[in-house]
């Protein structure tokens, strides 16, 4: 099992004539992922090999999707245009979008994702790396060769300490990887993903990776402490991030007492979340956890 995506998913690329689009296209489909077709209105018709893969280049989504059954697309437009190419994936009625492309305006963001949402399409990000279920299919830029199939969900605002804990925790494995995005509007929420993973029957611990700024860590706290029964790990990034500064992502900034890595800790105890006050110690307490649970 696994959330989100599985090996059955039919991916299309948004951008996949693009250099990242076409870089990363070839890294998903060494790593398994079905990816049926790309587009771009103005190479539609055309075809791109991947080494042993010619994958059609579509006019648009809903033509790409009518064509090879997609149920996934991935955005890997420019931020001026990814307003647009996520409504056109809604209106044809996509399952699930993944947002990577970074540097998109909040006010595009926020009307893009009512706009998803309104039409039933799940969006993950932007300015993340996407999500990977290790064996099976890998939507982003995340490594694909530092993990293995597991029992661990990973939900996670920072792609690069998704990919450490990836590979501190590699001889256990995922069940699936999703990075959510740090920015201050996103699609799917550290709460989205305990819901799945607690509902996913191969995922038996769930680790939870937060930063400083906002309060989506704490309302995750709430929602673990009335529904989560699996154990959860946490680890928040920016304890020691000057107060005021914004950090990284675009919605890392704290604000007095307000988003704090202390209060956003404080939280996740309380809802009976360990967490590590480094990456390399929440690798250890996951061990420690899952060792307890035998």
């Amino acid at each position: 099992m696994a959330i989100f995506l599985t090996k059955e998913s039919k991916v299309l690329v948004q951008g996949m004539t693009g250099a990242e689009g076409m870089k990363h296209t070839r890294r998903m489909i060494a790593a398994g992922t079905n990816v049926v077709g790309g587009v771009n209105p103005r190479k539609a018709g055309r075809t791109v090999d991947f080494d042993d893969r010619a994958v059609p280049v579509f006019g648009g989504v809903r033509e790409a999707m009518d064509a090879t059954g997609a149920d996934v697309t991935i955005v890997f437009v420019p931020p001026a245009f990814c307003k647009a190419a996520v409504i056109e994936a809604a209106d044809a009625g996509i399952g699930l979008a993944v947002v990577i492309t970074e540097g998109i305006p909040v006010h595009d963001s926020v009307a893009f994702h009512a706009y998803a949402k309104e039409r039933g399409t799940r969006i993950i990000g932007p300015n993340c790396p996407g999500l990977i279920t290790p064996g099976q299919s890998n939507a982003g830029i995340i490594p694909s060769d530092i993990t293995k199939p597991g029992r661990i969900g990973l939900v996670s605002k920072s792609g690069t300490l998704t990919y450490q804990l990836m590979y501190e925790l590699r001889d256990i494995g995922f069940s699936t990887c999703v990075g959510i995005g740090g920015d201050p509007v996103i699609g799917t929420t550290h709460i989205d993903c305990l819901e799945a993973f607690q509902a996913d029957p191969d995922t038996e611990l769930i680790v939870l990776i937060g930063e400083i700024g906002g309060d989506a860590e704490e309302r995750a706290a709430a929602y673990i402490r009335e529904h989560v029964t699996k154990p959860v790990v946490g680890y928040v990034a920016g304890f020691t991030a000057p107060e005021g500064k914004t950090m990284g992502h675009a919605g890392a900034i704290v604000s007095g007492s307000s988003g704090t890595a202390k209060a956003k800790q404080e939280a996740l105890e309380a809802a009976g979340v360990r967490v590590g006050s480094t990456p390399s110690e929440t690798a250890r307490l996951v061990l420690e956890a899952l060792d307890t649970e035998r």
